[in-house]
């Protein structure tokens, strides 16, 4: 029998488990979203419009990977029983691609070097999470999952703003950076990748140690393989008739879409509608992933008190809301404030999400069901992002062009209303 049908696991191990979360958030947040990325364009490409375009091909074809390999090895996962081993072996590629970005020097002929390590690293990041996620429903008891999805959600916003914070004060802002890093060779920003791997291997460690998983199924790895293929083929064959599981799939596709466009370009669009500064977006970045984190933890307990659906038809409502709001206004400071409120709600979109997955799966698919979880996060990316930039090419406006991500909010909320969610656990 499974641990979240006996009562969950022990509080240490759910405690190591949100601490997992915590601990590859880093990899996101300062490789992904501030610092290498930003590395990558204006220092060793040859342009940093060149830059831009390389940079969003290598992410969109390690989408296209992790799209095609979750669910793959997600139902290859069910059959051999474990998780922790997928998530060690994800972490491990993860972690030493992520150490080798030290070698990265800013020059356009290490470029093909950093790209394949970095979409290499995130194929691995997004695969890891598959297996993760997947644990939840298995540690926690069964009234407790969307507290503690949201607990664990908050935890990695918080683990990726304090290692950025690291990143920043220790080695890229100090005028003699920790170690004597050259600056003229970008040490003190290729030191962000070691750092990130450390980080995230010895903040990850309690979970192989604390938190426990499934009892292996003691399968030849060949079988594994054989019969998680087999019932991955089944399971999309059958799942049309899924209905309800269908449904939420495409509707988070939906509103996942909207939640990725608006943190990919809500810089583009503080800088150029409201002319605001690199740093002045900085710190509107940090400001968005705290309320989003804080939103996440607060809300927790609403998940297990509404359900998962409710709580995302309320946040995903509270952004619509929120979000034309903000393409109204025309004050930085209102941006800040209807910005940093946005942040409150998209948390807990993404916690109860993840918790609404774990109580629709089935138990004996539940990794494989993450799998297309996942795959529903990545398979239509590219529609968000070609929205705003056709609409605001053709509008000449970037409210116009932002206003496309209220469509996908509104076609996600509209998709969910009908779900019909599993009855309120007990226990």
């Amino acid at each position: 029998m499974e641990q979240g049908r006996e009562g969950g696991a022990p509080p240490l191990g759910l405690m190591s488990w949100c601490l997992f979360d915590w601990a590859n958030s880093a990899f996101p947040t300062v490789i992904v979203t501030f610092v290498f990325a930003a590395y990558y364009t204006q220092s060793i490409a040859p342009t940093p419009e060149i830059g831009t375009g390389q940079w969003g091909l290598a992410m969109s074809l390690s989408g296209i990977a992790i799209a095609i390999l979750s669910p793959v090895l997600g139902a290859i996962a069910d059959q051999g029983g474990r998780r922790k081993p997928w998530i060690f072996a994800c972490s491990l590629v993860c972690v030493a691609t992520g150490a080798l970005l030290w070698f990265v020097e800013p020059d356009p002929v290490w470029g093909l070097m950093a790209l394949l390590l970095v979409a290499l690293a995130n194929v691995s990041f997004e695969v890891g999470t598959v297996f993760y996620n997947a644990m939840l429903p298995e540690i926690a008891r069964p009234a407790m999952i969307g507290r503690v999805s949201g607990w664990a959600w908050g935890a990695g916003y918080a683990g990726g703003l304090a290692c950025l914070a690291v990143a920043l004060l220790v080695f890229i802002q100090p005028e003699t950076p920790l170690f004597g890093l050259d600056k003229a060779t970008a040490e003190h920003v290729r030191a962000t990748g070691p750092l990130v791997a450390v980080w995230f291997a010895v903040f990850a460690l309690p979970l192989f140690f604390f938190t426990p998983d499934r009892e292996s199924r003691r399968l030849r790895p060949a079988t594994a393989v054989r019969q998680g293929l087999s019932t991955l083929k089944k399971s999309l064959r059958a799942l049309p008739g899924q209905g309800q599981i269908l449904r939420f799939l495409i509707a988070r596709m939906l509103y996942t879409d909207g939640l990725n466009t608006l943190f990919a370009f809500g810089g583009i669009y503080a800088a150029g509608t409201f002319g605001m500064s690199f740093e002045e977006i900085l710190i509107f970045g940090i400001l968005l992933n705290v309320t989003a984190g804080a939103g996440a933890v607060i809300l927790a307990w609403v998940d297990d008190w509404i359900g998962p659906k409710r709580t995302i038809l309320l946040s995903v409502t509270c952004l619509l809301g929120l979000g034309t709001a903000i393409l109204l206004v025309e004050s930085v400071l209102w941006f800040y404030i209807l910005g940093a409120a946005i942040g409150a709600f998209i948390g807990p979109a993404q916690s109860a999400s993840r918790s609404l997955m774990a109580r629709l799966a089935p138990a004996e698919i539940r990794t494989e069901m993450f799998g297309l979880y996942a795959l529903s996060g990545k398979v239509t990316a590219f529609i968000g992002p070609a929205l705003v930039g056709a609409i605001t090419l053709a509008s000449g406006s970037q409210r116009w062009g932002m206003a496309t991500i209220l469509l996908l909010f509104a076609a996600g909320l509209i998709l969910l209303l009908p779900l019909r969610e599993p009855p309120p656990p007990q226990g």
